[in-house]
């Protein structure tokens, strides 16, 4: 008896990723995966490449381009669809899915011919609300992971084929992507991987089914070596074709021939692994620490589908910036619903599209909430967006409500340029400052958390390359490595927020104390901080590009000193095309820098990635200090320390009156 192999691969870049990532990328995977596979056209296999990923190689590498749609007409390979952006689709407007599933499906079919029956689920995040929005946009089947039918209560040995699983009334099938399979290729030699699919045969297994990243196969680390230059896919495509028990075939021929195994309903999760990402630092080591001594007592595998950690959604719930991006991504997806038909051009869906992209929402081994850069893509699209808006149908000028549903009131503050938002949380501190003329927000930054992870920074065994199972490669999962030098400390988590006029004041015994009871007052924008013997009113205004700042302290007690802190997020970060440079011309340093300023009224920051400056002034002298807000993350090629933002630091003493603190807003062409 064979054994029909469905080979997947699935292949992605984020939004707004660099063009030097994506090219190494098609250097050391894609493009190299494409010429192997092509010199073997009896080899079937399917390919999902998300839709702004396959735009740009589409214009950057047209001739391998061309190889996939000659290698589709030929019936070797099949296109799987999806959100064109790659969004998780569980957290989008089902308006949303259906427009953003349409756009990929056209692209594929009008550049390679084939119109996808079958999509590829974003990190594999499955809810049961999504099912009409595919089956809206005629896809019939999706792969999903075998642990998700484990924990609707179905045995292994029955995940060998396609279920099915319905929603109001809505039909589609669903494929169970082996584990097995996915940990083994490409990472065990590969004679023992088709070894292990020609034993899976002789047990009378219909079908393997593997559907997984093509970073994989020549990008996590090590992977290109083993791959392409130590032979290892033409290995196993070779052993493959010359196995008498395993056949290849495409998801549609296997679907098109075959019947269900009957109906399943699968509970909300994503992958194993991500299930633990989601949850709490506290919370993800404790079920880390039980799904080991589950495995010490040989249990785990038994015990697996009822250790389920979180869900996808809850770094909604666990990374505020994530839930404020996402909260304002659906206030524009609403808005941009709204208007009539004919408004809504294909440029302003693109730009919801793109806002709309995974990556930035989340953070584990992978994700990339972490990266500026990902987080600045989306705010780019976004804001672009809301310029466009502005004009067609503007917000109101100011607006209150718990935009982000965390139990705190935020008050918009609008004008045509600039779009500023306070969280009433005893700071009164700003989440966004937004500029539509540069399409950025200079509050898009992440504070310092607590990971799980950083409990493996102690560990300097810094060799872990090789896998003791006999002649592989360790996966990304398993391995640790340090990309920069952590000290003690770099981890450790902030305790407030990292927002822009974040204010504390000296304390009768020269402490450095928070203001954090700050209250809203009657007057919009305006919030009010009292103590014993004094009082901080502290009202915020908008004029064109320019935001002021206005802080008065009364009462017979006063602080000796008050200052704010400002981050800034400057999309240079501490490259070179960032400074700061100071009122007379002159250039202390870059923002990677510490800076030091005993009295200065004015501080611009000058950055070529951001096409404009942002300029710091107050109504009378203060001390400035500044330096570079940085966060420690593992990512699959190690440790890291980001530059997250600028930290300005602005203090006075508040006996000699008011101060005002402006930041206005410069675009390179003013």
């Amino acid at each position: 008896m064979t054994i029909s192999l469905l080979f997947g691969v699935h292949a992605h870049q984020p939004v707004g990723n660099f063009p030097a990532v994506i090219d190494d990328a098609h250097v050391r995977s894609y493009g190299m995966f494409i010429r192997v596979m092509e010199r073997y056209p009896e080899f079937r296999f399917s390919v999902h490449f998300s839709g702004w990923l396959l735009d740009v190689l589409y214009e950057r590498f047209p001739d391998d381009m061309a190889r996939l749609a000659a290698m589709t007409r030929r019936g070797q390979v099949e296109w799987f669809g999806s959100g064109d952006c790659e969004p998780v689709l569980a957290a989008i407007p089902h308006r949303d899915r259906v427009t953003q599933i349409a756009t990929l499906s056209d692209k594929i079919e009008r550049r390679f011919g084939m119109r996808p029956s079958g999509a590829w689920l974003t990190e594999r995040v499955w809810e049961s609300s999504v099912v009409t929005s595919l089956v809206a946009t005629g896809i019939r089947y999706v792969a999903v992971d075998d642990y998700h039918f484990l924990c609707a209560g179905e045995s292994q040995e029955h995940l060998d084929s396609f279920f099915s699983t319905d929603e109001d009334g809505r039909r589609l099938d669903l494929f169970p992507i082996s584990e097995g399979a996915r940990y083994r290729l490409p990472f065990s030699p590969a004679d023992e991987a088709v070894g292990w699919l020609e034993d899976l045969a002789r047990q009378g297994r219909r079908a393997a089914i593997y559907f997984d990243d093509i970073e994989k196969f020549g990008i996590w680390p090590e992977t290109y070596q083993w791959v392409y230059e130590k032979g290892w896919l033409t290995q196993f495509v070779e052993g493959v074709l010359a196995s008498k028990l395993i056949r290849t075939e495409t998801y549609a021929e296997y679907h098109a021939r075959e019947r269900t195994r009957g109906i399943v309903y699968l509970p909300t999760t994503s992958y194993i692994e991500m299930n633990e990402w989601t949850l709490p630092a506290r919370r993800a080591t404790e079920y880390h620490a039980l799904v080991e001594a589950e495995k010490a007592a040989g249990r785990f595998e038994a015990h697996k589908p009822f250790l389920r950690g979180g869900i996808w959604r809850n770094f909604m719930s666990r990374y505020s910036e994530a839930n404020w991006m996402h909260k304002r991504m659906l206030g524009a997806s609403r808005r941009l619903a709204a208007l009539p038909p004919e408004q809504r051009s294909p440029e302003l869906q693109e730009c919801l599209h793109r806002a709309q992209a995974n990556d930035a929402y989340w953070h584990g081994l992978f994700g990339g909430l972490y990266l500026p850069h990902l987080r600045r893509a989306i705010w780019n699209n976004l804001l672009k967006l809301e310029a466009a808006l502005e004009r067609l149908a503007p917000w109101p000028r100011l607006q209150q409500g718990d935009l982000d549903h965390d139990g705190h009131v935020e008050t918009a503050l609008r004008n045509p340029l600039i779009h500023a938002y306070v969280r009433d949380d005893g700071h009164a501190s700003l989440v966004e400052l937004s500029s539509l003329a540069v399409a950025h927000n200079f509050g898009d930054t992440l504070r310092a958390y607590e990971e799980a992870y950083h409990a493996k920074i102690h560990l300097a065994d810094l060799t872990q390359t090789s896998n003791a199972g006999g002649g592989g490669i360790t996966s990304a999962h398993d391995r640790i490595a340090f990309l920069h030098t952590i000290l003690p400390g770099d981890a450790d988590p902030d305790e407030r927020p990292r927002g822009l006029f974040v204010d504390s004041r000296v304390c009768a015994n020269d402490m450095l104390c928070p203001v954090d009871g700050y209250q809203a007052d009657a007057r919009p924008g305006s919030w009010i901080a009292v103590g014993e013997g004094w009082r901080i009113e502290k009202r915020y205004t908008l004029d064109k590009d320019v935001l002021s700042v206005v802080f008065r302290v009364e009462g017979r007690n006063p602080p000796a000193s008050l200052e704010t802190e400002i981050n800034l997020a400057m999309p240079s970060c501490d490259g070179f095309g960032g400074r700061y440079v100071l009122a007379d011309g002159s250039v202390p340093g870059g923002f990677g820098e510490p800076l030091g300023l005993p009295s200065a009224s004015e501080l611009t920051l000058d950055d070529s990635e951001l096409g404009g400056a942002l300029r710091i002034e107050a109504s009378r002298p203060v001390r400035i200090d500044a330096g570079p807000h940085r966060t420690v993350s593992q990512s699959e090629a190690g440790f890291e320390k980001i530059m997250q933002a600028a930290c300005i630091t602005l203090a006075w003493s508040p006996a000699a009156g008011e101060q005002r603190i402006t930041l206005r807003v410069i675009p390179a062409a003013s």
